[in-house]
C-alpha cells in the first residue's frame, strides 16, 4: 500500500544515519530495572498523562 511504502522509505532514510543505524543494530538491553528506574519511569509517565511532556516536533525545532 501507499502507506507501507512511505513507512519503508522513512525506515531506509533513518538507516542512512550512522547513529540511528548503530542504535537499531544494538542488542536489546536485558539488564533488569532497579526500583529507582521503575520510580523514574512512573514519574515520567505521570507527567505525560498530565500533559507536561514536550512534543518531539518542538524538541526537533528547538535543536535544528
Amino acid at each position: 500500500s501507499e502507506q507501507e511504502a512511505e513507512q519503508t522509505l522513512q525506515l531506509l532514510d533513518m538507516r542512512a544515519d550512522p547513529m540511528i543505524a548503530a542504535f537499531m543494530d544494538a542488542p536489546e538491553d536485558d539488564e533488569p530495572l532497579t526500583p529507582e528506574d521503575e520510580a523514574a519511569l512512573e514519574e515520567s509517565r505521570a507527567e505525560h498523562r498530565r500533559g507536561e511532556s514536550v512534543p518531539l516536533n518542538e524538541i526537533r525545532h528547538e535543536f535544528s
